[in-house]
């Protein structure tokens, strides 16, 4: 039997009862708490996350093809909802719970879910989930993308909107951030011509650099966190209030992005894309964010983001393939929006 190609695999191994990118995550963490790095060794391995980070987002940029993107310009309506859910329902989420802050999360934990809850969307689990599911695979990278593309203003603006004096919102602050992400993010688009051959036939390994990233980012904050006793304050009582509170905003996305999507008529695949893309929040562009609108003080802010990317990857997972099962064949799919087939 033919082994299925990424990215279909991958989110069906999240279900498992420990998932090798969990792990990974954890030890990353103990490895911080263990080892964490200090003076030109955290110098050193900021810069190669800095690196790895941007050869991500190059790579994001050399896969989206010309017709992917003006094929999702035409979608305007599911990028619309996509995009209302990232930035407007789920910070209207992070306000409500500032009433359970003061019993329930430090005044940090809660500042990192008022971030958490302004950081764009994924494209990488995104694109797998809705691959898994069945669903709108080009309007999941475009929607993932342009959440991306459209983060690099809006988090900013809307983290200092919310969180106030705790951001370090500047304009170098955003011009770090597009040079960071937004560069090379257009490099790849320029030089899609030469370097999509190759990641088509790679895909592996942009899966590889994106959690590669994230474990490196991760390190460096928890490293520094680790060197300035930021992580005293955090108790397990904390850390189980943050994961409830975590595990409530993505159970609420995930009913909120189905049903608005269903009561719009959109078909099943489209709704699938909405779902996993409105719902879902991105380590991979809120880590680099973290650092430069917190600086040395983003360890305990990106602990929230970091307890809902887990959330999400093994919530989701089981989704999409409760979804892939029950999933119509291609024909009844391509049926007209708002087909009688319920997701």
């Amino acid at each position: 039997m033919k082994r299925k190609a990424w990215p279909q695999s991958w989110p069906g191994r999240l279900g498992r009862a420990v998932d090798p990118y969990v792990a990974a995550l954890l030890g990353t963490v103990a490895l911080a708490a263990l080892l964490p790095a200090s003076g030109a060794a955290a110098t050193a391995v900021g810069d190669a996350a800095d690196l790895a980070i941007g050869l991500l987002f190059f790579l994001y940029g050399s896969r989206l093809s010309s017709r992917e993107a003006l094929n999702g310009l035409r979608q305007w309506r599911l990028h619309l909802v996509v995009g209302a859910s990232t930035f407007v329902l789920f910070p209207l989420l992070g306000l409500a719970a500032g009433a359970l802050a003061p019993a329930l999360l430090s005044d940090r934990l809660y500042t990192g879910l008022l971030f958490l809850c302004v950081v764009p969307s994924t494209v990488q689990s995104s694109v797998a989930l809705t691959s898994t599911a069945r669903g709108n695979v080009p309007a999941a990278i475009c929607a993932g993308t342009y959440s991306s593309l459209l983060g690099m203003i809006a988090t900013p603006l809307l983290a200092a909107w919310l969180i106030g004096s705790d951001v370090r919102f500047s304009a170098h602050g955003l011009l770090a951030i597009a040079t960071q992400l937004l560069l090379p993010f257009l490099a790849g688009q320029a030089l899609r011509r030469w370097t999509a051959p190759f990641i088509g036939r790679h895909k592996r390994v942009l899966a590889l650099l994106d959690r590669g990233s994230i474990l490196l980012v991760v390190y460096t904050a928890f490293s520094r966190g680790m060197t300035e006793g930021v992580w005293n304050q955090v108790t397990p009582a904390r850390l189980g209030a943050l994961v409830g509170v975590a595990a409530v905003v993505l159970a609420l996305a995930l009913a909120a992005t189905s049903y608005t999507a269903r009561r719009l008529g959109f078909r099943r695949e489209d709704r699938v894309t909405i779902v996993f893309c409105g719902s879902n929040k991105s380590l991979a562009t809120g880590l680099p964010m973290a650092a430069v609108l917190f600086g040395d003080a983003a360890g305990p802010v990106i602990l929230p983001l970091m307890v809902f990317h887990q959330l999400q990857l093994m919530v989701c997972a089981v989704i999409a393939g409760r979804w892939s099962r029950r999933a119509p064949e291609p024909s009844a799919v391509s049926g007209p929006p708002g087909a009688p087939v319920q997701v």
